[in-house]
């Protein structure tokens, strides 16, 4: 998946460039607080200046405004933010200048033409540095490359690197550990994984549907129905393929009465069960017998991708499981991979975000190449390449 780079561009001197970045940051009362997307595409940004460039156009969405204005949205302390690492790097702001949340309009999640004819309205060159986004067709992702001369900025030619040589030639053992709440979301990813993976490891809220598919009991915990014959079939797929798929050996339960989640005042009983959930009991975390194996696991591989927490781990009752896969992941000598969203958050949590090869900066985008081979953002920036870069 060859995409052309920043060099290919070719002069960027006196060039106007706009460039697509991934601002998509949690905020909490107006603050920043996690800068990590806005940190990233320094490197990019500063290339171009120092290159040369006139001026940088620089757009990104954040949140979900619903296609109109909301402060709640706003893109300013983004703009702040931006400006000090620029600044921070002896970068010249005055040549950069960041628009305000493409999702204020419409025309973004639509795809508009007239939208992206905007965007590029002025603009000499394109650089998509935004791969939390490239799989999804909008406007600023697909318009440009029709257009203008285009290229992969390093953050996103970095993610598609890694994850394309992930899939083709990873060190083996390949051991991948997938979480989060349903099969049915993930259906296409384990799929895909199973082609290329030794040892697949299911935890969260999924691994009831697979135990239910082995006859386990699985209470009140969440089961998808419909999916318990599609997990009957991928365990057959994976044992014709003479690869694994480990599920919990034990779990962490609560009691019907209980309550949890981030932000609840927590209640009820926790117990430790089997593979069999007692009636009405919630399975909310793998139990620390299935954390251990799934340890050991990590421990032998040469490859790692992760993706998705082993248990509600926002409730620090339930976060040994995710802790326990975290902790290794981060002490493993594997190459490891983390494909962003809640596995990302877990691993700030726990201080270890900086202890793995790779985090991604795009959950869904990095389950999707996966999955999917290609996305659109990516098949854009290879089309204006095959065109002779406009």
């Amino acid at each position: 998946m060859q995409l052309p780079q920043l060099e290919d561009l070719g002069p960027v001197s006196g060039k106007r460039v706009l460039v697509r970045c991934d601002f998509n940051v949690p905020l909490s009362g107006g603050e920043i607080t996690d800068d990590l997307r806005i940190r990233l595409p320094i490197d990019t940004l500063v290339w171009l200046l120092d290159n040369g460039a006139a001026k940088l156009t620089v757009c990104s969405h954040l949140g979900r405004p619903k296609g109109k204005p909301d402060p709640k949205y706003s893109i300013e302390p983004v703009r702040k933010r931006l400006y000090e690492l620029l600044e921070a790097r002896g970068a010249d702001t005055g040549r950069v200048e960041l628009l305000e949340n493409l999702r204020y309009n419409p025309g973004e999640e639509g795809n508009d033409p007239e939208f992206a004819a905007s965007l590029i309205e002025g603009q000499d060159l394109y650089v998509d540095d935004a791969f939390g986004a490239v799989h999804r067709a909008h406007a600023s992702i697909v318009g440009p490359p029709a257009k203008l001369p285009s290229a992969a900025g390093r953050v996103l030619a970095r993610e598609v690197d890694v994850l394309a040589g992930l899939l083709e030639e990873p060190a083996r053992p390949f051991v991948a550990v997938l979480g989060g709440a349903k099969v049915s979301d993930k259906l296409g990813v384990i799929e895909a994984l199973l082609e290329k993976v030794d040892t697949l490891l299911v935890g969260g809220g999924m691994c009831f549907t697979f135990l239910a598919a082995q006859g386990h009991g699985t209470g009140g915990s969440l089961l998808e129905h419909t999916q318990v014959g599609t997990c009957a079939r991928l365990f057959e797929t994976a044992a014709a393929k003479g690869k694994r798929i480990l599920v919990p050996t034990d779990i962490i339960a609560l009691s019907p009465d209980g309550v949890f989640g981030a932000g609840r005042e927590p209640s009820g009983e926790m117990r430790q069960v089997g593979a069999d959930v007692p009636s009405e009991w919630m399975g909310l975390d793998i139990g620390p017998g299935t954390a251990a194996a799934f340890a050991d696991e990590i421990a032998d591989a040469a490859t790692v991708f992760w993706n998705g927490p082993m248990g509600v781990f926002e409730d620090a009752r339930f976060a040994a499981g995710t802790r326990a896969v975290a902790e290794a992941v981060a002490g493993t000598k594997a190459f490891t991979v983390v494909g962003g969203g809640d596995s990302a958050s877990a691993l700030k949590l726990f201080g270890l975000d900086d202890q793995v090869d790779h985090l991604s900066t795009g959950g869904g985008a990095s389950l999707e190449l996966i999955e999917k081979g290609d996305l659109p953002g990516l098949a854009a920036l290879r089309s204006a390449s095959a065109r002779g870069q406009g």
